[in-house]
């Protein structure tokens, strides 16, 4: 499998003569001496580990990836591209593949790309280090399973608008971002795009391009009330005069009743079935409405479109910075380039070639360990019911005992 990946890579790069790989990466058994361990929550005791496998199912066995473990731990790990990659006039292709063997309940399964400047501060790389673009799925609970596509701008990190949908099943998924010099984007699943769009429009890391207009008055004459009273609706004569409550009719004086020191009885009070509350005209819908008013959309004199808003000069690092309650992802083939082409092909000559039989496998391991639990659940069954039996025998025995005494 790994021949046939690499022949399939080469004939793409061969056609796409002009791409250039930054990383390319499918953790071989020698990954940790091109790794780095973050020694970033290595203080208190919280920091979690990444091992090289192919997981419980897989499609190639000889096909590892980085798996996290154990559960409840921050991992942090980088490694540098294999050159800085500066994307002016260029797309930016971001990949890689995340398995959560584990069925992720609670953490991260993304992966970031960190510049230059940040190298002093890699040996603890962790969740403050300044990165340039953050992107993969994000799952906890059933509120958030969602894609993060972060985009640093002048410092401020900047989450996209719209909500992309992650996978959440137990399989390898491939995640594609491509960012491209004309400020769009793209990001796919499985190479099927789900999301495009504009780096202006779906960030907010401009201002907006209008504002409402601030010297902007509403018409005196503007009218806000939906319904108005109906002037035909005239509060009946006597209505105010009608009482809430009424004396008790059938109330008695207690026969013991003394007034002068009890004082004078009276009644207690009831309901006044007559009494219908306070008055109130009856509404009819306002002829003249005309709506809440709001203040005319004007251009921002502050909005400036800024062109370079895809470019970063210095990328020089790909790192994970996780937290993970129930640990298990496994990460794989990761790549950064300049060509879409070139990713898909790496894509499908891993991801693509496997997945059936990782599926088909996965089905067979969670069927035998269905069939498992379901065997050992029946002889421990047994084995409770025979020691009941023992029991309800022994009892009978020494009752027997007492019997014959």
């Amino acid at each position: 499998m790994k021949a046939a990946a690499s022949a399939l890579m080469l004939l793409a790069l061969v056609a796409g003569a002009q791409a250039t790989v930054y990383m390319k990466e499918t953790f071989d058994s020698k990954w940790e001496s091109r790794w780095k361990k973050s020694d970033w929550k290595e203080a208190d005791g919280t920091a979690g580990t990444f091992t090289l496998t192919a997981g419980k199912w897989h499609g190639d066995a000889t096909d590892m990836g980085i798996q996290t473990g154990p559960d409840s731990r921050f991992f942090a790990l980088y490694a540098p591209l294999d050159k800085v990659f500066d994307n002016t006039k260029k797309d930016l292709v971001l990949q890689f593949s995340v398995k959560h063997e584990q069925t992720l309940d609670c953490g991260g399964g993304y992966i970031k790309l960190v510049p230059a400047s940040s190298a002093d501060q890699m040996a603890s790389f962790g969740g403050n280090t300044p990165y340039s673009i953050m992107f993969g799925p994000d799952i906890c609970g059933m509120g958030t399973r969602k894609v993060h596509v972060i985009i640093t701008h002048k410092e401020t990190n900047y989450l996209i608008k719209k909500d992309i949908p992650a996978k959440t099943d137990d399989l390898t998924h491939v995640y594609t971002l491509v960012i491209k010099p004309d400020n769009t984007y793209q990001v796919l699943i499985d190479l099927e795009e789900v999301a495009t769009g504009s780096l202006e429009e779906d960030w907010d890391m401009l201002p907006p391009k209008t504002i409402k207009d601030p010297e902007a008055v509403k018409p005196e004459d503007w009218d806000e009330r939906a319904k108005i009273g109906d002037e035909t609706d005239v509060k009946p004569e006597g209505y105010d005069d009608i009482p809430a409550t009424l004396p008790d009719p059938d109330a008695a004086k207690p026969e013991d009743w003394d007034e002068e020191e009890d004082g004078e009885w009276e009644a207690p009070v009831i309901p006044n079935p007559e009494y219908k509350g306070a008055w109130k005209q009856a509404m009819i819908d306002n002829p003249d409405y005309k709506g809440i008013w709001v203040a005319a959309d004007i251009p921002n004199p502050a909005f400036k479109s800024d062109p370079t808003l895809y470019n970063f000069k210095d990328l020089k690092y790909v790192g994970f910075e996780l937290w993970q309650v129930k640990s298990g992802s496994i990460f794989d083939n990761i790549m950064v380039s300049d060509d879409l082409k070139t990713a898909k092909a790496f894509a499908e000559a891993t991801w693509g070639k496997a997945k059936d039989a990782e599926k088909a496998m996965a089905e067979t391991v969670k069927a035998e360990e269905s069939a498992k639990r379901d065997a050992e659940m029946a002889a421990s069954s047994a084995a409770n019911a025979a020691d009941a039996s023992d029991e309800y025998d022994e009892g009978y025995d020494e009752e027997e005992e007492h019997d014959e005494l």
